[in-house]
This record gives C-alpha cells, sequence and structure tokens, in this order.
C-alpha cells in the first residue's frame, strides 16, 4: 500500500510552504490507467462524487423527468432560487410535499445564495442534495415504495443504487455509513471511482446517456453559475465534471478518458489547480475561458502560488 502524494504545492517564492496530499488516477479513452499519484486502490468515501450513478440507478428504475430537473438529480446545488423552484417542481410532479424530503437542514451552498436567503432558517429544500433526495422519493412513488424510509440502507431504492455502484466501479463496497445529506453511502477506491464514471460515459444505454445529457446541458443546475464543474462543464464541450465534500472530484470525457482524486485533508483549495493539471493528462484543457487559480493568502503571485506538482 502506498503513501498519500503531493496533489498540489503552496509555494513562497520558490519553497514550498505547504502542501495538499491525496491520491489520483487519470485513464484514457479505452480505459487503461495512464497516471497515479498516491493510493488509489485506498477505499475512500466518494460523497457527492457519486451522484452521476445513483441517479443512472434512479433513472433505471423508472425516473423520467426532464434533463434540467435531472440536473438537479445529480446535483450539489447552491441555493439559488431556480434551483429550489426545481427540486418544488420534482416533488410537485410526483404528488409529493416539502415535508417528504429527509436530507439535513442547511443554509443555501453558495456564498451569493446563502447572503440572499437572509435570516430564514436552515431547510431541507435548500440543502444542496435536495434535489437527490427529491428524485429517491420520485423513484419510490414510481415503484410503490414506501417513501417514509428511502434513507434507509435496505430500502430496495438503496439496495439497487448500491448494486450499481459496486458494477461500475467494478469492487465490492469497503465501507457502509451515510453521506452528510443522510443518504446511505459507500465506500471505494479512487480506482474504483474512475472506472464507475468511465462505465457511465461509456454506457451506450438511454439512463447512462440520460445523466451525460443532463449534466452537460445544465451544468449551472448540477452546480451554481460560479462554481468550479459549471465553469469547466460550459468551458469544455463533452466534459462533465462532480465536487463532493472532503476533497472528491470526477471529470471526464467520452474521447478522451476520466480524472478521479481524493484530497486527504478535505480541503478544496487547490482544486482548481489539481484539476487543470489532471485533465491536461487526458488531453483537455480549458484554457482562458477557465481562470486561474489567484487565492493564495499572503502575498501576490507569482511569489506565493499554488502548483501541482504533477
Amino acid at each position: 500500500m502506498s503513501a498519500p502524494e503531493a496533489l498540489a504545492q503552496v509555494i513562497r517564492n520558490e519553497m514550498v510552504e505547504s502542501a495538499h496530499y491525496g491520491h489520483l488516477i487519470a485513464i484514457d479513452g479505452a480505459g487503461n490507467e495512464i497516471f497515479s499519484r498516491g493510493d488509489i486502490q485506498a477505499p475512500i468515501f466518494p460523497r457527492s462524487s457519486i451522484k452521476p450513478i445513483q441517479a443512472r440507478a434512479m433513472v433505471n428504475l423508472g425516473l423520467k423527468i426532464e434533463p434540467r430537473l435531472l440536473a438537479l438529480v445529480i446535483a450539489s446545488h447552491s441555493g439559488a432560487i431556480e434551483h429550489i423552484a426545481g427540486v418544488r417542481e420534482i416533488l410537485s410532479s410526483f404528488g409529493l410535499k416539502e415535508s417528504a424530503l429527509q436530507c439535513a437542514f442547511d443554509l443555501p451552498l453558495g456564498e451569493i445564495e446563502r447572503k440572499l436567503w437572509g435570516e430564514k432558517p436552515p431547510a431541507r429544500i435548500s440543502m444542496n442534495c435536495s434535489g437527490k433526495h427529491a428524485g429517491m422519493l420520485a423513484t419510490c412513488v414510481i415503484n410503490n415504495w414506501d417513501t417514509s424510509n428511502y434513507l434507509d440502507m435496505n430500502h430496495p431504492l438503496q439496495i439497487a443504487i448500491k448494486q450499481d455502484i459496486e458494477s461500475a466501479a467494478q469492487e465490492k463496497s469497503a465501507n457502509e455509513t451515510f453521506d452528510g445529506c443522510g443518504a446511505p453511502l459507500f465506500a471505494i477506491s479512487t480506482a474504483g471511482l474512475a472506472r464507475a464514471i468511465y462505465n457511465l460515459l461509456n454506457s451506450d444505454d438511454g439512463a447512462s446517456q440520460a445523466i451525460v445529457r443532463a449534466m452537460r446541458d445544465f451544468p449551472e443546475m448540477v452546480a451554481g453559475s460560479q462554481r468550479l464543474s459549471a465553469i469547466w462543464m460550459r468551458a469544455i464541450p463533452g466534459l462533465i465534471m462532480k465536487e463532493g465534500a472532503e476533497g472528491v472530484l470526477i471529470a471526464g470525457a467520452r474521447a478522451h478518458g476520466v480524472v478521479a482524486f481524493k484530497v486527504i485533508d478535505g480541503s478544496m483549495r487547490a482544486h482548481e489547480v489539481i484539476t487543470r493539471a489532471a485533465l491536461q493528462r487526458i488531453g483537455l484543457d480549458g484554457g482562458s475561458a477557465v481562470p486561474a487559480a489567484t487565492t493564495v493568502f499572503g502575498g501576490p503571485p507569482p511569489k506565493v502560488a499554488i502548483r501541482a506538482p504533477f
């Protein structure tokens, strides 16, 4: 078992001041590993980066909604007006009330959206995973399953989601627990996560194509207009990208391959730098359409900068 390796370094006057360590893998368009750092076989919790696979399982179980709303099922949304309205639209389409949501209470994820929320208390619908939960509830209605316990590990919905994740990742879950939103969460390796997204991008079934199309066509619904994943998906046609809590990210395009990484300290400070360097490994570059990272505390670039050492 190898140790985590540096995925990003803070450089001050050409000296490494601090570093973000983790695991990273890049696989090419044929599914072959072409680059890795750290221990890509160590189990990690993929957090929200696995939502495209969770959503595909729901589509396979009969969830049929327009791509704009399906993007919300995949989303870790910022809590903008259009996000919250979309979640309500999903719920009402299946005869569900907002009270059916069992995700955690939270304020909007986006900084601007949180300010616009004002003094209102945290709510389930403003929680960034409310779209996923609305999709889960809708899938239960379609299949005549109990909606009161849809987050139980042994609920038919969650069993089907786990099966899809394990099949796509080509490995069994190493740990079963619950995500920050309350939904079941299954540990797989960084390599398994990359395989799962590769499987999604390269499967010709209707469910996989629906997920990819929703992410590609509605990146702002998957995240928010100023979020890293939305910016990159707008910049590169065909690219899908999804962040996950605690430093996880996946990205890929069918003709190029997939990258996946986990930053061990859970920080997202260096995500833009790591993502740019990783995507270049599979021949993708957002160029000037994706602004370079500039936020480094304690000094101006180029004397202080975050760089990827690979």
